[in-house]
């Protein structure tokens, strides 16, 4: 959600006067339903900032993995590779091509 696009924020709405006129909306109701806005609209936001704050945190985490990553020798790979494939091998051909 772009921030640019966002107008009006929980403290705006609860602060909203409204002009009366003679066969206007209940009143009490109007309010009521405004409280239910504004706790709908702070729990958005709230869930918003928990999300960026996650995102931020999952991006970080990302970039230090490809650090890491980056930084590991190939040849503990090649290494581990390569053991397994000898313990492939002596379980496939017996004992016999071990020794061998």
């Amino acid at each position: 959600m772009n921030t640019n696009r966002i107008q009006l924020n929980g403290k705006e709405i609860l602060e909203k006067e409204f002009k009366t006129a003679m066969r206007g909306y209940h009143q009490e109701e109007v309010d009521e339903f405004l409280d239910t806005v504004i706790q709908d609209y702070e729990a958005y936001e709230q869930e918003i900032e928990k999300l960026r704050q996650e995102n931020d945190r999952l991006r970080k985490q990302s970039d230090q993995t490809r650090t890491r990553t980056a930084a590991t020798p190939n040849h503990q790979v090649n290494y581990d590779i390569l053991k397994r494939l000898s313990n492939l091998e002596k379980s496939v051909f017996g004992k016999k091509y071990a020794d061998s």
